[in-house]
């Protein structure tokens, strides 16, 4: 004879409330997005999630940064069911149990969600079949910011993400986050939410003169601001003896690292103008732009680059090495999209007659 559930256990089925990870999985939409509606962020913080360490290290820097900016979490994942699963020439083909499958990806949301559910920041979910790129990109449009995990020392990889963390970047229209595993697991414990450790209280951002480094300058300016730190403008000039060693001798260094800290000191200069309350600060450092850079994120709380830059300081590119700083980054970077700015071309409250920003 079989059992029946009782009235009282029917009751309590009745009563049960999906998780997150259940009513996520419930509303995803089919593979290619099919007649769905498109996919709205506003006004949220979108991270991609996992399972992995590093998805779980870029939740908690999001949830900070989402208590900080008083905004939502919208955790991201994606899954796609593989035509041929497996087989072998003596088993034949093996099916794949996606009822199992799809159970997996909500308890995984749930447990990433329990991770930071103290902070009490409202969470939300989304689930895509298929790459999970273009859901993340897709949200771009209207998310405050994107939010990415990696491996660090040297890697940007994922166990389901596979390579977003290279290609999201760099095509994303707004801002991303990148935070390194070993960083986050450092100073990112579930306990703590808030530590920074022996961190530089500061904001660093990358400028080569160009306007897409501007438009980084502006971001990072607001990001120190919003956190209540310095910001240093720093720009990187690879050494005489090295890369500029195959000039004519005839070349005078000392007048071009002059007429660049000129242009270096103009560019904070035309930056304190909009932001005259912060205090804004400059470097100009000898050697490659990578390298200095990804220094820069050892010893510092935020590094902020722009997607790429050109024209700049005498046609050196600090925007293009954005990817190199990523794959080597020792701490959280930030990553700004070029977008019009009318502060970028606009000098407010500032005298230009004897400093100028950037050479026409």
């Amino acid at each position: 004879m079989t059992d029946r559930p009782s009235p009282d256990r029917e009751e309590r089925d009745e009563r049960h409330e999906p998780t997150l990870g259940e009513e996520a999985v419930r509303r995803r939409r089919p593979a290619g997005g099919g007649e769905s509606p498109a996919l709205d962020a506003s006004g949220e913080i979108v991270v991609g999630v996992d399972g992995s360490e590093q998805s779980l290290g870029a939740l908690r820097w999001a949830a900070r940064e989402a208590v900080r900016r008083g905004r939502a979490v919208r955790m991201v994942t994606a899954y796609s069911l593989p035509v041929f699963s497996g087989s072998g020439f003596d088993t034949g083909y093996a099916t794949v149990d996606e009822a199992a499958l799809t159970k997996g990806v909500e308890e995984m949301l749930d447990h990433a969600a329990a991770q930071v559910r103290s902070t009490g920041v409202e969470l939300r979910a989304t689930v895509e079949t298929g790459d999970p790129s273009g859901a993340l990109l897709e949200l771009s449009r209207t998310a405050e910011l994107l939010v990415l995990g990696s491996r660090g020392r040297g890697g940007l990889l994922g166990r389901l993400l596979g390579t977003v963390s290279t290609a999201v970047p760099a095509h994303s229209r707004c801002p991303v986050g990148v935070v390194p595993r070993p960083w986050a697991e450092a100073h990112l414990g579930e306990e703590e939410l808030t530590s920074t450790g022996a961190l530089v209280e500061r904001v660093v951002v990358g400028s080569d003169g160009s306007s897409q480094a501007r438009a980084a300058m502006l971001y990072a300016a607001e990001e120190a601001r919003l956190l209540g730190v310095p910001l240093t403008v720093v720009c990187a000039l690879p050494p005489a003896s090295g890369a500029l060693a195959w000039m004519p001798t005839s070349v005078d260094f000392e007048a071009m690292y002059d007429d660049v800290a000129r242009a270096l000191n103009g560019g904070v200069a035309w930056l304190k103008s909009w932001f005259p309350d912060l205090e804004v600060g400059s470097e100009l450092a000898d050697g490659a732009p990578v390298q200095v850079m990804v220094e820069q994120t050892r010893r510092n709380r935020l590094v902020v680059l722009g997607t790429r830059g050109r024209g700049g300081f005498a046609g050196m590119l600090l925007g293009s090495t954005s990817q190199g700083v990523l794959h080597n980054a020792a701490g959280p970077v930030l990553i700004v999209p070029d977008r019009p700015d009318e502060r970028i071309e606009t000098r407010k409250d500032f005298d230009f007659d004897d400093v100028r920003p950037w050479d026409a």
